[in-house]
């Protein structure tokens, strides 16, 4: 026999799928983004000269894009936090810190989410 509290979340599930089958794949995307977001991740972001790794920031929970103050429209570069793995161990090491970081459209970098 089922719970209430099971029903209630079986009804709810059923109800983000409908609401889910309701949206455009752009709305859903979003959607993604921003449950991704909110919950977080453990992502990684090297950024390269070429084909040497020169920067890496780990345990990045987002990367958000910046938008202009007065016309609110996106600019040309993302920004978050993350720590930086100075000697590129792909571990965070005592006296490693978290950090801000601004990193250009333009740039040469990899975003990923950490395998371990």
């Amino acid at each position: 026999m089922r719970t209430a509290g099971a029903m209630g979340r079986g009804m709810l599930a059923m109800g983000v799928a409908l609401l889910l089958a309701a949206c455009t794949q752009e709305q859903q995307n979003k959607l993604s983004r921003e449950i991704q977001n909110w919950t977080g991740t453990n992502g990684v972001l090297e950024v390269y000269a070429g084909d040497k790794l020169v920067r890496r920031f780990l345990k990045i929970d987002k990367v958000s894009t910046a938008l202009g103050t007065d016309d609110g429209k996106p600019r040309a570069y993302r920004y978050g936090y993350g720590v930086l793995d100075e000697n590129l161990n792909m571990q965070v090491d005592p006296g490693e810190k978290k950090v801000y970081f601004e990193i250009s459209d333009y740039s040469n970098a990899v975003f990923f989410e950490n395998p371990r």
